[in-house]
């Protein structure tokens, strides 16, 4: 059969509507998960490379910004932007900088950047150091209590 050049709109239509009949529908994915942030800045303006290279919250500079999930994200150094933007995931806070300890119980709160944990090479933040110490000590079962309740949470 030789179709005549006209009809080729509606057969590629036929076919596109026949794939999308055979093709079962995925789930729309969830929004990306909010980041904290104060003044439109990660983690207050700290560079949160520092964290893994130095062990301290250090502050960033603005000449080192990039945004990222909607946060501005300040570096101390173009390296560490650099290492940021390679691979953000690696350092971005587990559950965007809000408390693990406040998520856990099914609340969000701020984090205080200064009272952080790294934690199987995941960065975790409180809202406080005595918050921070009272995590740590059952971090594990924390950590499962926020990932599960962190979606809903986000959703309210």
């Amino acid at each position: 059969m030789i179709l005549r050049r006209s009809a080729l709109p509606a057969v590629f239509a036929w076919f596109v509507a026949a794939l999308l009949a055979v093709v079962p529908a995925r789930p729309v994915q969830a929004e990306e998960p909010a980041v904290h942030t104060v003044g439109g800045f990660a983690l207050g303006g700290h560079d949160v490379v520092a964290y893994f290279t130095e062990g301290r919250p250090v502050a960033g500079d603005a000449r080192h910004a990039l945004k990222w999930r909607g946060a501005v994200w300040l570096f101390a150094s173009p390296e560490a932007l650099l290492a940021f933007e390679m691979n953000p995931r690696a350092y971005a806070p587990r559950f965007g900088g809000y408390c693990a300890w406040a998520l856990s119980e099914g609340r969000l709160a701020p984090g205080d950047p200064a009272a952080f944990a790294i934690r199987d090479g995941r960065l975790y933040i409180a809202h406080s150091p005595e918050l921070l110490a009272r995590w740590l000590e059952d971090a594990d079962r924390r950590i499962d209590a926020a990932r599960t309740l962190w979606p809903a949470i986000l959703r309210r």
